[in-house]
């Protein structure tokens, strides 16, 4: 099913704005990690990354398979005067162009649930940390007020979005993970956090 991207970028600034300033200090809160090179995997038009970016020093990443999608970030990347810090990078989350080591931080929110191999997309991104870099990868919407008033947005627009979500944040999704992330091979945790959940990797130093 092809995307609409124009309508997914109108959600992500009319209904989800909020909830990215939200995840974004709720990432740092998670990691401790401020500064360095970061990855924002599945970053659509990159309003998570600018909201980390305005409460950390990191140089950002962002990366998307869909060049509408890429077009939108980096026009709001020159928007907020955030050129020197974040850039786009079209590329696939099961082979991501970037070198071993070389990441300090890797994030998504929600990207996840679309990732069509996720052992092989958790190994690419253990492949990308640094040492001592970590992730928080996972769903969420901030907070529970926050959430709240996302399910009432989202419910006029799409009739199933409860049980949507209900499906992706339940114990049977958490096990699943779980079970991905032991047959990658990769240290990890799985976190909740108000109103979501972060997927920690953290590489040890070498």
């Amino acid at each position: 099913m092809k995307m609409d991207v124009s309508e997914f970028d109108r959600v992500a600034r009319e209904v989800f704005a909020p909830a990215y300033v939200a995840i974004a200090r709720q990432i740092l809160d998670e990691t401790g990690v401020a500064r360095g090179k970061a990855l924002d995997l599945g970053a659509g038009g990159g309003y998570l990354s600018l909201a980390l970016a305005r409460i950390t020093t990191l140089d950002i990443v962002l990366l998307d398979q869909l060049p509408e999608m890429q077009k939108i970030a980096q026009r709001n990347i020159v928007d907020a005067g955030l050129e020197k810090r974040l850039r786009t990078l079209m590329a696939d989350v099961h082979e991501i162009p970037l070198e071993g080591g070389s990441v300090d931080l890797v994030f998504s929110r929600g990207s996840v649930f679309f990732w069509k191999d996720q052992v092989r997309a958790f190994r690419e991104i253990y492949r990308v940390l640094a040492p001592g870099g970590r992730t928080f990868i996972g769903g969420g919407f901030g907070s529970v007020a926050l959430k709240k008033q996302i399910d009432e947005k989202m419910v006029a627009r799409q009739k199933d979005w409860l049980h949507m979500t209900r499906a992706r944040m339940n114990a049977t999704t958490m096990t699943h993970f779980r079970a991905v992330l032991e047959k990658a091979g990769v240290p990890h945790e799985i976190r909740q956090v108000e109103a979501g959940f972060g997927i920690m990797i953290k590489r040890e130093d070498a």
